[in-house]
């Protein structure tokens, strides 16, 4: 059993999988590093090999290995910055200034699409980069998401005040709000998707018609209108860490 932990910020993105097949036996998402020990102690199995990707502090990543050192007993390979993994080529010119989440979502998006590629990351950020046919990273974009866009407008402006459920039922449609919350939301949704129709025009313009769209992150489900023949997948962060983290 394999260990896998994208580690952001604010919340823990874990999962357990099977050497032989990489098949998903656990997983989720937690708020702290004790809940993670709790939630993957609790396991039938527990796991005998991890891996990680961390946008923290180097001090609090190596916090994080150790206790899971000390509680499972194996030491975690942590992802580092690199100029080249499996045939992709950093763009950024320092390299390591390219975060690592990034990094392992471009990685992913070109083994999974096998040539050129468009991947968009829709989280706390919203995050776009371009990979060519040869491997060869062209950079990207970056703007606010969804969390960050409705932070500034709630820290700013002292009369748009509602609660996160009120914001998910706004987004029952997308016609024009009749309430404040129904106005931020969906014209934050529609920000999105201007920034997902922009990133198409593009890409047509570097390849035309001939390049893969890969959405991953929490609200990429808000912008699949605006891509409808990309490819979502979830766990995009993860098939860049089983390629930067080999464990075989």
């Amino acid at each position: 059993m394999i260990l896998e932990l994208d580690c952001g910020n604010s919340f823990i993105k874990w999962r357990v999988i099977r050497s032989a097949d990489a098949s998903i036996v656990a997983g989720g998402v937690v708020d702290s590093d004790q809940a993670l020990l709790t939630a993957v102690a609790a396991l039938p199995q527990p796991p005998q090999r991890g891996r990680l990707v961390s946008v923290r502090s180097e001090e609090e990543t190596t916090a994080l290995s150790a206790l899971l050192a000390q509680r499972f007993g194996f030491e975690v390979l942590v992802a580092q910055p690199a100029r080249e993994v499996a045939g992709v080529r950093n763009g950024y010119e320092d390299f390591e200034r390219l975060g690592l989440d990034r990094w392992l979502a471009v990685l992913g998006a070109y083994r999974l699409a096998k040539g050129a590629c468009l991947v968009m990351d829709f989280g706390t950020a919203a995050k776009a980069d371009f990979v060519a046919a040869d491997g060869e990273h062209l950079g990207g974009f970056i703007c606010p998401g969804m969390p960050l866009m409705r932070s500034q407008l709630r820290t700013h402006t002292r009369r748009i005040r509602y609660d996160d459920a009120s914001a998910e039922r706004a987004l029952s449609s997308m016609a024009p709000g009749r309430s404040t919350v129904e106005a931020v939301e969906r014209g934050c949704v529609h920000m999105l998707q201007g920034f997902v129709r922009s990133q198409l025009d593009h890409a047509k313009a570097l390849w035309g018609e001939n390049f893969t769209v890969l959405l991953t992150g929490g609200d990429a489900p808000l912008v699949q209108e605006a891509a409808p023949s990309a490819r979502v997948v979830p766990d995009l962060v993860f098939v860049g860490l089983a390629m930067a983290c080999p464990l075989d």
